[in-house]
């Protein structure tokens, strides 16, 4: 006997923090929700296979978790970051020759982010969705295929099961199965880079200061947390090109935080790891278009930044909060060609604007030549010396239209 279609208004494929906040989002805001992902979420730390990468939430980001009904269960954990420091070490050795700290008291009441752990993020998150009664959340199992027609979207999973929904949301990564379902291409563009992203202690405090530190290669990025064990703590995403760094991450674990100590320029003494090292190729994508018949493309299915200047989940936030208010709008229509056509119109010229300037940053940073890097030494000093330019700066770097 075949069973019936289970019907929804909204079925996200994706059990990652953007689609985990898109159903909980939708789901406060009263829509009917399946949310899918081939994995159970890890959501402790020791937990081999643990995200032990974090995420910064600028300003944007949380007015819309505060909307959502989320912030308040986030921030006790959240670490704010006030000042953005920018600091060149490309020199002949690696002391840093410039360094600017573009402060958020310049433009704002409150700091630029709030960094949080994202093994963590999806703890809270998972825990408040099971609070929502309007909202499944279906692990160990997956999006199979899609069949759209001008009124509905016919989704199979990976069990068979066959599920009805006005919308399809894809928030399923890089290699996004909707994504191709829908026929939709994306256009990659490969840096030879990987980042190693861990946990280190030290011994100067961090004054809730982000750091990033560019040299050749890529940045490297500190950005606060909590103490730990005592010692003030920061992550740490360390850009590389590839050999380089799987030789890096190879590394026992005292030379690589003599490694580590060296490439930071000394900005907070030694660095001791705290946590395990993790590695993940660096890429841009960007998806020709984000929107299908009675689906729509969010987070990393739709756009991919390299980890510079907090861009990636708050684009992707961006997405799921404009995509949320124009649902509200249409409840009687949602998933409509209308709708989704004012996605793609509102969403589109942003996502291209900021795949474009991450990328171009992120081939500034990895400069070996002297020449260059000097050029990019000189080029942070005026920036910053432009008062007008350095917080337009800010404020696009916090989410502003151009």
């Amino acid at each position: 006997m075949i069973k019936k279609p289970i019907t929804t208004d909204i079925f996200v494929s994706g059990g990652g923090i953007a689609g985990l906040t898109a159903a909980f989002a939708f789901g406060a805001a009263g829509f009917s929700v399946i949310i899918t992902d081939p994995m159970r979420p890890i959501t402790d730390r020791a937990t081999q296979g643990a995200d032990l990468r974090t995420t910064a939430f600028l300003q944007p980001a949380r007015e819309f978790l505060i909307a959502a009904g989320l912030w308040d269960k986030l921030a006790p954990f959240a670490t704010p970051l006030q000042i953005m420091r920018i600091v060149d070490a490309g020199g002949a050795d690696p002391k840093p020759r410039v360094t600017r700290d573009f402060d958020a008291a310049d433009i704002s009441d409150l700091p630029f982010g709030w960094n949080l752990p994202n093994w963590l993020l999806r703890r809270e998150i998972v825990a408040q969705l099971t609070k929502l009664h309007n909202v499944d959340f279906r692990t160990n199992v997956g999006f199979a295929c899609l069949l759209t027609r001008t009124n509905e979207a016919r989704v199979t999973l990976t069990d068979g099961t066959r599920i009805t929904a006005k919308l399809v949301i894809g928030a399923d990564g890089r290699n996004s199965p909707v994504r191709q379902a829908a026929g939709i291409e994306a256009k990659t563009t490969r840096y030879g880079q990987k980042a190693i992203t861990f946990a280190v202690t030290h011994d100067a405090p961090h004054n809730n200061v982000s750091t990033e530190i560019h040299r050749s290669g890529g940045p490297f990025t500190l950005v606060p947390l909590p103490d730990h064990d005592g010692k003030p703590c920061s992550a740490v995403v360390w850009m590389e090109d590839g050999p380089e760094a799987n030789r890096l991450a190879a590394l026992p674990e005292p030379k690589f935080n003599a490694q580590a100590t060296l490439r930071s320029a000394g900005t907070y003494g030694t660095l001791t790891l705290a946590s395990r090292r993790m590695t993940w190729p660096i890429i841009s994508q960007i998806s020709a278009r984000i929107t299908s018949e009675r689906v729509a493309l969010v987070a990393e299915a739709a756009h991919v930044v390299p980890p510079i200047g907090a861009q990636g989940l708050n684009m992707s936030l961006s997405d799921v909060a404009c995509l949320l208010n124009l649902a509200k709008d249409s409840r009687n229509t949602l998933g409509n060609a209308d709708m989704l056509a004012k996605y793609h119109r509102i969403r589109d010229p942003d996502i291209r604007l900021r795949v474009s300037g991450v990328g171009m940053l992120n081939r500034a940073s990895q400069a070996q030549n002297l020449l260059l890097r000097d050029m990019r030494a000189k080029g942070i000093e005026a920036l910053y010396g432009m008062e007008p330019l350095r917080k337009t700066l800010m404020k696009l770097g916090l989410g502003a239209k151009g």
